[in-house]
């Protein structure tokens, strides 16, 4: 089993933490895991991406091509990487931000809108969290448990940020599951 996560948006959506917390969730449960940024001139509101590759048995190559997922929180992102993913697989839309369809019909396209939903919670810096529990749940290429506790990790230092998170976390996964 290997799955290979792109987590596309702009700089400041909170992407490399997506990925960071996935890939934490993932070695938490024992797999072989590789976490690929993209840093440079993305950070500035271009587009950033990072790469999650996660598998069973040792990982071959941590460039991936055609990724089986695809994490996508604004159109430039669903443009540029939605062709590449592999078919069977999921395409995660912020429909908050993106008007379009993926344009695929192999794949499972799940739309959730992120950023009315971390409104809702009081804090819009939570959609990439909604985001993640969506994809996760949708997908179930960790365990939603071992997600909740690698946030939990990840946000330790600001322990105030934590109940914000799990709250997030659960709007995600009840958001994945109504659609």
């Amino acid at each position: 089993m290997q799955n290979e996560i792109q987590f596309a948006g702009f700089g400041g959506q909170g992407i490399m933490l997506m990925g960071q917390i996935m890939a934490q969730a993932a070695m938490d449960q024992g797999y072989e895991v590789v976490w690929i940024p993209s840093y440079g001139p993305e950070m500035r509101g271009g587009t950033a991406y990072c790469t999650v590759v996660i598998s069973d048995r040792p990982i071959g190559s941590p460039i991936i091509r055609n990724p089986k997922h695809l994490v996508a929180m604004n159109r430039p992102s669903l443009e540029k990487f939605a062709p590449a993913v592999k078919s069977g697989g999921i395409i995660f839309i912020n429909s908050s931000i993106i008007s379009i369809d993926a344009g695929r019909d192999d794949v499972d396209v799940l739309k959730v809108p992120i950023i009315e939903i971390a409104k809702e919670l009081g804090n819009v810096k939570a959609a990439n969290i909604v985001a993640l529990a969506a994809f996760v749940s949708r997908s179930q290429v960790v365990d939603f448990e071992r997600l909740r506790e690698s946030v939990k990790v990840k946000f330790a230092s600001k322990e105030k940020l934590i109940p914000l998170n799990m709250k997030a976390l659960e709007e995600g996964q009840k958001a994945a599951m109504a659609t």
